[in-house]
């Protein structure tokens, strides 16, 4: 009995895990609260959950330090995708409406532009945990990313839209699990293909690489 509660045992260091997950998941969604902060939110909880693959650190003091310093400009990232997805949809509703065959050729090239805003998405919050940039060379560096990693993107992209799917097609249990486990859940998972695209650049293997890096 000694040993099944040992913290090195393999059962109670999964629970904890979990715990530090639910956690996570717990300040993400509080903090997100006033909307405008979602984006120091996202950054926090992706440098969070990078630094728990490794068990580096409180996850508390890991999750606010980051939300901290990266406020400003995680703000201001988070209101140029915010306004460009608002009226993304805006024109994806305007042009669906539409019944000529020019207008639905348009349909189908905002449509285009939304697949690439969101690969963008994808990327931007977790660099922008990582390394230090202007939000332009931040903004940049998603698509770089994004595009020179693609098969980490499909599957970083494919678990994003089947969230929004699951949530919107079944709301009350996903709903549920989503904002009591899921953010916390996922976003540790998309932190070992963050860490490993990334550690492309901070060996100096590609040109993403700045002269400061959060650690």
């Amino acid at each position: 009995m000694k040993s099944l509660f040992d913290y090195n045992n393999p059962v109670m260091r999964a629970i904890t895990k979990f715990g530090y997950l639910w956690l996570l998941d717990l300040l993400f969604v509080v903090t997100s609260l006033p909307v405008f902060t979602i984006g120091a939110s996202l950054t926090a909880l992706n440098y969070a959950c990078m630094k728990l693959t490794d068990d580096e650190g409180s996850v508390v003091s890991n999750y606010f330090s980051s939300f901290k310093s990266n406020f400003r400009q995680a703000t201001g990232i988070w209101m140029i995708y915010l306004v460009f997805g608002a009226l993304w949809v805006f024109a994806m509703i305007f042009y669906n409406k539409m019944d000529t065959s020019s207008m639905k050729l348009l349909w189908a090239a905002v449509l285009a532009i939304g697949i690439i805003y969101l690969i963008s998405l994808c990327w931007v919050f977790a660099i922008q945990s990582k390394f230090v940039n202007s939000i332009r060379d931040t903004i940049r560096f998603s698509f770089l990313v994004a595009f020179t990693n693609l098969p980490e993107t499909v599957f970083i992209l494919m678990i994003l839209i089947s969230m929004v799917v699951l949530n919107v097609t079944m709301p009350f249990i996903v709903n549920f699990l989503s904002l009591n486990f899921g953010f916390g859940l996922v976003f540790y998972l998309y932190a070992y293909f963050y860490k490993r695209v990334f550690a492309k650049y901070i060996d100096h293997k590609k040109p993403l690489r700045t002269d400061s890096i959060y650690k």
